[in-house]
């Protein structure tokens, strides 16, 4: 029984080790890594200083190793018309194919051979130090578009289009990826940077995040590494030689851990190390980052050796370095690409429970509570504090109104990296049109130190609220009201009659009410106010005639005798 037991304990710690095992992988030397592209960050600048004749000047610094061919090819049969100045302190030949635009400037005792070219080279006397070649360069042609460092060059070639970046007519020397500029393309032969990479065997399948381990061992003076990530959700585990700075280009849908301190573009202050690791062990930094992303495998780890103390990576799964080159950079008005993705929501209610359909017609006489939220950059917690608000209507002619707006309370956990605040909209009354664009610019704080954040943009559609009409008064009469109405009038009735009473005692009118006076000459009237003539008790004519001749008589007696 206890044989069982020990064969089957034995069994188990077999099967635990295998599984451990399995979450790590051993790093092989190689020359090409198929996720990360190591792009030199070399002295370097670029302006949008053009000459009067329309001709660019541009400088193109050569260093070559010891071990390497240093032939290279000049193909530029598109370019704009320039002045190309080439330095180099080693010996190095030029194959030539260039357009008459192009002048060529080398120095009178230049190490650099030029082959090809059917024009004549232009040789100066000028400086081979970086900064000194800039001033003699301004001084001769006005001033310098471009001037690129490169390493073991084997072609360039221009694109055809300007050389000019927007900007400033200075070119200022700092650390610059040559790849950026958009008017040449260069090849290089590879570098003495050496890899060592290896994936575990079981990959994430399913939706989950990639992770991404890149170590560089301690041994090494690395100082700074700017990141450019190509890819979506994307979890990079940093770990480098203490001093060392990873600054993250762009850092979309992207979360990170470190050793080092982080930079990012949006903000000044630098994030400080998220733990600590002294160790450079490719197991123990596999473990490390499992355990702080809380994860069963990884996707690839990386172990880097640069030549140089300021590097650029590019972190992505591509077929060829080429296709990891990104696109030219263009300036944007709005947000630029390395800012972090900011989304307004709207709603009618200040409860923040029913968003606002972007369709959906909002009354002017309303008042819009929005959110303004963004994205989280690994464990590191960015306020957004919005700085002004604007809305311009859509049109042939547009009309610009700054928006206050108040903020808003937001109960505790609910509304992480967000802010709330709220808005009326009283003063678009009186306007005509109906759709516009809110505009808000933010700012991204950390630590109580604030970054430009950029601007979060988000249409609304206004309609004006429908007039009142006036509308008579309703009453509404119960028991109570109508009893008062009848006692009123029974009052009025009894007043009435106790004035009429009192006018006939007054003017002395028999009893009952005579209203002769009124009616005298009304037909029909029984009552008159006239003497009343004497009722004739007589028979009538037909009955007695004899009667009449004596009424006759006895009517003329009077007249006679008055007479």
């Amino acid at each position: 029984m206890e044989g069982h037991m020990g064969r089957f304990a034995l069994l188990l710690c077999i099967t635990v080790a295998a599984c451990a095992s399995s979450q790590t992988c051993d790093p092989m030397e190689v020359n090409d890594n198929p996720w990360v592209y190591v792009r030199e960050m070399l002295i370097g600048c670029w302006s949008s200083f053009i000459r009067d004749d329309k001709a660019e000047v541009h400088i193109l610094k050569l260093n070559f190793g010891a071990n390497d061919p240093k032939m290279f090819d000049l193909k530029m049969t598109n370019a704009k018309p320039m002045h190309l100045i080439l330095s180099s302190q080693e010996i190095a030949w030029a194959v030539c194919n260039i357009s008459t635009d192009v002048k060529i400037y080398i120095t009178n005792n230049s190490t650099i051979s030029v082959f090809g070219n059917k024009h004549p080279i232009h040789k100066q006397d000028f400086p081979t130090q970086d900064e000194e070649l800039v001033k003699w360069a301004r001084l001769k042609f006005g001033g310098v578009t471009s001037f690129t460092t490169v390493r073991n060059l084997r072609t360039v070639s221009t694109t055809g289009t300007k050389g000019t970046q927007p900007g400033s007519p200075d070119c200022i020397l700092r650390n610059e990826d040559a790849l950026e500029k958009h008017f040449m393309k260069i090849e290089t032969a590879p570098g003495a940077t050496l890899f060592k990479s290896c994936s575990p065997k079981e990959q994430n399948t399913g939706d989950e995040a990639e992770l991404h381990i890149i170590n560089i061992p301690e041994n090494l003076t690395t100082r700074n590494v700017s990141l450019r990530i190509d890819g979506k959700k994307t979890s990079v585990f940093l770990r480098g030689p203490q001093g060392t700075t990873w600054t993250f280009i762009n850092p979309h849908h992207t979360q990170f851990g470190s050793n080092n301190d982080i930079l990012l573009p949006t903000i000044t202050a630098r994030i400080p190390p998220l733990f600590t690791l002294d160790s450079d062990n490719a197991e123990d930094v596999q473990r490390k980052a499992l355990d702080h992303f809380k994860a069963s495998t990884f996707t690839s780890y990386t172990e880097l050796r640069p030549e140089d103390s300021v590097v650029s990576l590019v972190l992505g799964k591509k077929d060829n370095p080429a296709e990891a080159a990104p696109a030219p950079v263009t300036p944007a008005t709005t947000n630029a690409s390395h800012q972090m993705p900011l989304l307004m929501q709207l709603y009618t209610s200040p409860d923040y429970r029913s968003p606002l359909d972007p369709n959906t017609k909002v009354q002017s006489d309303k008042r819009i509570y929005a959110e303004i939220s963004g994205h989280t950059f690994g464990d590191i917690v960015l306020t957004i504090k919005v700085i002004s608000c604007f809305v311009s209507s859509i049109g042939s002619c547009p009309v610009v109104k700054e928006l206050p707006f108040m903020s808003e309370a937001c109960p505790l956990n609910s509304c992480p990296n967000s802010t709330r605040l709220s808005f009326s909209l009283d003063q678009l009354q009186e306007l005509t049109s109906t759709t516009w664009d809110l505009e808000c610019s933010v700012k991204l704080c950390h630590s109580e130190k604030c970054g430009d954040g950029g601007r979060v943009k988000r249409n609304l559609e206004i309609t004006q609220p429908c007039p009142q009409t006036p509308t008579q008064p309703c009453f509404d009469f119960g028991l109570p009201g109508v009893l008062g109405i009848a006692f009123g009038g029974f009052l009025i009735g009894v007043v009435l009659i106790g004035a009429l009473w009192f006018i006939k005692i007054k003017t002395g009118y028999p009893t009952g009410l005579d209203i002769s006076s009124t009616a005298a000459n009304l037909p029909g009237c029984p009552c008159s106010g006239a003497k009343r003539q004497p009722v004739s008790t007589n028979p009538s004519p037909s009955e007695n005639s004899s009667a009449n001749a004596s009424i006759g008589s006895t009517q003329s007696t009077p007249t006679s005798s008055m007479a």
